[in-house]
């Protein structure tokens, strides 16, 4: 045979080597699917079952010989030999249920001993999730033979995607082969790795993820005499910094609450999307911690666990809350609570948990909305404080009237029309968290917009009272507007946005006000929805008015101050106050401190604003009997009974003077009354 040329052969050489890589990729791609296939089981059907109390029988026991489900009239059975440390012999009710059929689906993953059941709307945790460290892991399971025909049991059976039979049978038989969990697990990281080239780059979703970190990794200590505490860090994985770690402080005190062993446990998830069943507005941290003491429950520890987690930046915008899962109080659904944890040092990549008992651990990030601090404190001073102010108001409205029959004072209705709209607001919002839970739904969408319409009628009063203060220092030769122009412009004019956004549809309804405390126990309210619809006409018709109104008071509080700090009475620590702090009621300035919820001093400035501003009525009483009280004690004429007052009387020389000394007894209390007289007098 003729020899080809040394050079051919050379040619030849890498093209051989580039096919002979293209089979050993594709070989191993095809292994990787197979592999997958029958690494864990996803098994659904509809369970066709009689109508009354339905029920789950769970027997399950460490081994691998398989797992049978089955259904009848009035149960649904798990039972069999798949798991390497769980064990579950138990009935489980779940209620009472009026249709024939319940889709169902159970999920079982050999790497992590993970076994779930969604059954009729709940995520049931059969099998916790946990280190298989040394342990043999069930896998490969296929479907036996098939059940006879039956009225009730399992229809349309599946495995993943692919129909095993659309009849209704009694049971289903998965037989399953035993390996090594260690191996398993090697043979899977190996096999993700290889599945993807180098360079190229994918972006891979949480499952895709997870099959790069298939395994729990979990780290044992012993604390032996002398314990004076350890830092346990979460094994790394290949290409995974140190920074990305996770770690874990056990405190000496530890060593003192256990009892009947010596050794701690730290398990280590990263994405395991069993723990992500949280709310849509919640996404817990990709890492995951469980700290366990072999047959121990410790709670309370005087010296708390200390974690601290590496993340993504996680915004400012967005907060965290350090939260466990008591696998005692909820064994069956995944429930992350704030109880016993709080948060440590803290930084856009490094959150640190300090808890006091031993369970699962992780950080909650809370999208939206944002979890308000000591919502039950504030919750009880705002509804004290409202009803105060509804009272008050209600006062004040009294005092008024009988004043208005002696002295014909334009100001004396706009007061009377700020009191009305503040008595009717704070009562609404003293009892919009009874209705919510109440009425449900369908009332809160009435009470809602009558909470908006409201609170957007006080703002009108408010901004009624700093235009007739304008009027009186600047406008003094011309009349002022007669009272009952005022009324359209208070009570009319707030109800034309709120009928817009009704007519809208799905604004108002019932809110959560979610407590950082306990995010899975919100504070219910009649309001504007959490919408993308309800958060503009938030910002459009509430913040922006609020802004308005806070700049415009600001500015008339700046105007009167500039108009009166020469004056004798101004030197008067008693009159300064009453001035600035009587029209800062009137005006609605207080309202602005809602901007300030931010910094350091963000809880007190909270808790300042909800005092005052809930207490805003009472205040506006306050400010009335004062004054009266005041003018009582002096005898002045100027220190009379209506808050920005007739001082028209005291400027337009051309009327009666019978007519003004009658209603000098009206005149302001305010300085304007002296003030302005002294102008003309000059």
């Amino acid at each position: 045979m003729k020899q080809q040329p040394e050079h051919q052969q050379l040619k030849m050489e890498p093209r051989l080597m580039h096919d002979l890589r293209v089979f050993f990729i594709f070989f191993i791609l095809f292994s990787t699917a197979s592999s997958e296939s029958d690494l864990d089981l996803k098994f659904c059907g509809v369970w066709r079952h009689g109508n009354g109390h339905l029920s789950l029988n769970v027997h399950l026991s460490k081994g691998c010989s398989g797992i049978v489900v089955s259904a009848n009239q009035s149960a649904l059975s798990i039972e069999g030999q798949i798991t390497a440390q769980c064990e579950r012999a138990n009935e489980i009710q779940l209620g009472v249920n009026s249709e024939e059929d319940t889709p169902f689906c159970l999920y079982w993953d050999p790497l992590l001993d993970q076994l779930k059941l969604q059954v009729g709307g709940k995520n049931l945790t059969l099998c916790w999730p946990a280190s298989l460290k040394g342990k043999t892991c069930c896998t490969d399971l296929s479907n036996g033979a098939n059940a006879e025909e039956a009225p009730y049991g399992i229809k349309d059976g599946t495995v993943k995607t692919d129909l095993i039979s659309s009849k209704t049978r009694t049971h289903y038989n998965f037989t399953a082969q035993p390996i090594n969990c260690k191996m398993l697990c090697d043979q899977q990281s190996q096999q993700s790795t290889q599945g993807h080239m180098p360079g190229q780059t994918t972006v891979m979703s949480i499952t895709e993820w997870n099959m790069e970190h298939p395994c729990a990794r979990s780290s044992e200590v012993e604390m032996m005499k002398g314990f004076r505490g350890v830092n346990i860090t979460s094994p790394s994985s290949k290409g995974e910094s140190a920074e990305s770690t996770t770690m874990v402080h056990i405190p000496p005190t530890l060593k003192e609450a256990a009892k009947k062993t010596n050794k701690v446990v730290c398990t280590f998830f990263q994405n395991n999307s069993f723990f992500q069943e949280v709310h849509k507005e919640d996404r817990i941290l990709d890492d995951v911690v469980g700290i366990t003491v072999e047959n121990e429950i410790i709670i309370n520890l005087p010296e708390p666990i200390r974690i601290a987690f590496h993340h993504d930046v996680i915004p400012k915008t967005h907060s965290r809350s350090c939260v466990s899962w008591d696998t005692r109080k909820d064994p069956l659904q995944v429930n992350w609570l704030g109880d016993g944890c709080k948060v440590g040092q803290k930084g856009e990549k490094y959150t640190e948990c300090l808890c006091n008992h031993l369970t699962y651990f992780t950080v909650l990030v809370q999208l939206k909305p944002r979890p308000v601090r000591n919502l039950l404190a504030l919750t009880a001073i705002s509804s004290l404080g409202c009803a105060v102010s509804a009272i008050s108001c209600v006062a004040v409205i009294v005092f008024l009237a009988r004043k208005s029959k002696r002295c014909k004072e334009p100001s004396i209705h706009i007061h009377i029309g700020l009191a009305v709209s503040l008595a009717c607001l704070n009562l609404l919002f003293f009892s919009t968290g009874v209705l919510a839970n109440v009425g449900g739904e369908r009332m809160c969408v009435w009470v809602g917009a009558l909470l908006h319409y409201t609170l957007l009628s006080s703002f009108a009063w408010m901004g009624v009272e700093i235009f007739h203060t304008f009027w009186l220092i600047c406008v003094i030769f011309s009349p002022s507007p007669t009272p009952y122009v005022w009324y359209p412009v208070g009570f009319v004019l707030p109800a034309i946005p709120v009928v817009i956004l009704a007519a809208v549809g799905d604004i108002y309804g019932v809110k959560e006000v979610v407590p950082s405390s306990d995010i899975h126990n919100p504070y219910l309210m009649c309001w504007m929805k959490e919408n993308d619809k309800a958060l503009l006409a938030h910002y459009f018709t509430n913040l922006t008015v609020m802004a308005l109104l806070v700049f415009l008071g600001f500015a008339m509080l700046f105007m009167v101050y500039r108009k009166i700090r020469t004056r004798h009475e101004w030197r008067q620590n008693r009159m300064a106050f009453l001035s600035i702090w009587g029209l800062s009621c009137l005006f609605g300035t207080t309202w602005g401190l809602g901007f300030l919820d931010f910094g350091p001093l963000a809880d007190f400035l909270l808790f300042f604003s909800c005092i005052i501003n809930s207490l805003q009525g009472f205040l506006l009483m306050l400010r009335f009997y004062m004054l009266d009280w005041m003018r009582k004690q002096t005898g002045d004429s100027a220190l009379g009974n209506s808050s920005t007052g007739s001082t028209r009387q005291h400027m337009l020389q051309a009327q009666e003077k019978g007519k003004r000394d009658s209603e000098q007894s009206c005149s302001s209390h305010t300085l304007y009354g002296k003030m302005q007289n002294s102008f003309l007098r000059k």
